[in-house]
């Protein structure tokens, strides 16, 4: 044998051709090989069966010439070595072909293009996890319910480094904290209307100027307009944020960034309660629905969310899923020493409206024993006494509504007639005049049904 027969016949062994036969790049060469013999032969059929088109006088809707021929080969052969093309350039592995998440935009585009300009494009250095010490020893401050030093260290800090992000968060935090030392978040988040959020003792209202609260609740939203010129704000901030809308009574606004905070931490339970909360205040009952029951998968048997849950089914008309959530929340809180009131009160007002005031009767007592000073069990409970006749009890259930909540127009205007039928035309002309007066100062009270 030959030099050059014994080299090919070394080179060309069964062993090395194996190889080669598998490899990517054998696939390739005969891939375009094949591509040039399927060229030739597309040539001459469609050449032939142009031919008899031509011949026998079918209408065609396009007729192909020889260049069209060239050009249909051709473009076999180019979409056949353009599979070698794609092959041989493919990823080797599937994680390499997996396209890049897009980043969740923080702010809205316009927002954050005023952030931008206004400082140049610049973003703080400082970390939103670690805080300079003298802010740390502030925020520690507020943890103590020390806020109003808290604030004053805040500002302090602020006036030698303005550009400071983590303190302009900490400032609108700790402003929320000094509000909430005043009153509780959940008075102002009380669900309302014909079936207003129970169980809530507004603590402090009476005290607190109202005007007071919204002009810290917007200082409160100015340091986090401030602070997301230097860094973009997390989670927690965007909720107080949420808060600082909800208590100056723009549910829309609070919705859209409790919204916003939850696409970035869809397992905050307490925050899905809260969105759930603000939906029903918008009286959007079925994506109220959605949202506690979302709380509910994350945080299973929460009381709280498990009554919010029937209000928003009551609000939707669906009184018997309604009665069922109020019931399923009695049951969880069964045992426990210390109870809520909410599904004890909603139960009774939701039997009241269908004129059942015996069964209500049952659930508001348990109410007034669990929350003795929550002003809306004793008006519900005046309320069922009225249907039953029962005078002097209702009286003196919506007495004591009145002495806990006597801003309240409604309680006046549903306890004057309860004097006119017992005689007490005194007590009813003065009763009748208060519900008078406060319904021109405030919203038109709900039409009394003692």
């Amino acid at each position: 044998m030959t030099q050059p027969a014994l080299w090919l016949s070394s080179v060309f062994s069964w062993e090395s051709l194996a190889p080669l036969i598998k490899s990517n790049v054998f696939l390739e060469i005969a891939i375009v090989f094949f591509a040039k013999f399927v060229m030739r032969l597309c040539t001459r059929i469609v050449a032939a069966t142009s031919f008899k088109f031509a011949t026998n006088s079918y209408p065609t809707p396009f007729r192909i010439g020889s260049s069209g021929n060239a050009r249909l080969g051709g473009g076999i052969a180019l979409v056949l070595t353009a599979l070698a093309t794609i092959l041989w350039s493919a990823p080797k592995s599937a994680c390499a072909a997996s396209p890049q998440s897009t980043p969740i935009n923080t702010l809205d585009s316009a927002r954050q293009s005023r952030a931008q300009a206004s400082t140049g494009g610049r973003n703080s250095s400082e970390s939103p996890t670690s805080l300079d010490p003298l802010l740390a020893e502030a925020s520690s401050l507020a943890d103590q319910g020390m806020a109003s030093e808290a604030e004053r260290r805040v500002r302090q800090y602020l006036a030698m480094h303005p550009d400071s992000a983590n303190a302009h968060f900490l400032l609108g935090h700790i402003l929320f904290r000094e509000i909430q030392a005043e009153a509780r978040l959940e008075s102002h988040l009380a669900l309302q209307a014909q079936a207003p959020m129970s169980g809530v003792k507004v603590l402090g209202a009476d005290s607190f100027d109202p005007k007071d609260r919204d002009e810290k609740a917007k200082a409160s939203l100015a340091e986090f307009t401030a602070g997301a010129k230097y860094r973009v704000p997390t989670a927690a901030d965007l909720k107080v944020v949420a808060f600082d809308y909800v208590l100056l009574g723009d549910y829309l606004d609070a919705d859209k960034w409790l919204t916003k905070m939850l696409e970035w931490v869809p397992n905050d339970s307490d925050g899905w309660y809260q969105l759930g909360r603000t939906k029903y205040s918008e009286n959007r009952f079925a994506e109220g629905i959605s949202a506690f029951q979302q709380c509910l998968k994350l945080d299973p048997k929460n009381v709280k969310a498990e009554d919010n849950l029937g209000l928003s089914f009551a609000g939707l008309g669906r009184n018997d899923e309604a009665a069922a959530a109020y019931q399923k929340a009695i049951v969880w809180q069964a045992q426990s020493t210390l109870k809520n009131p909410g599904p004890y009160v909603d139960m009774g007002s939701l039997l009241i409206d269908e004129n059942r005031p015996q069964d209500a009767r049952t659930f508001l007592l348990q109410a007034t024993e669990i929350a003795p000073r929550d002003s809306r069990a004793h008006e519900l409970l005046g309320k069922a006494y009225a249907r039953l006749e029962k005078l002097p009890k209702a009286q003196a259930e919506l007495e004591k509504a009145i002495e806990l909540s006597p801003q309240t127009p409604n309680l006046h205007c549903m306890l004057a007639p309860l004097y006119r039928k017992q005689g007490l035309d005194e007590k009813a002309k003065i009763e009748f005049d208060r519900c008078a007066a406060m319904a021109g100062s405030h919203s038109t009270p709900e039409t009394p049904r003692p």
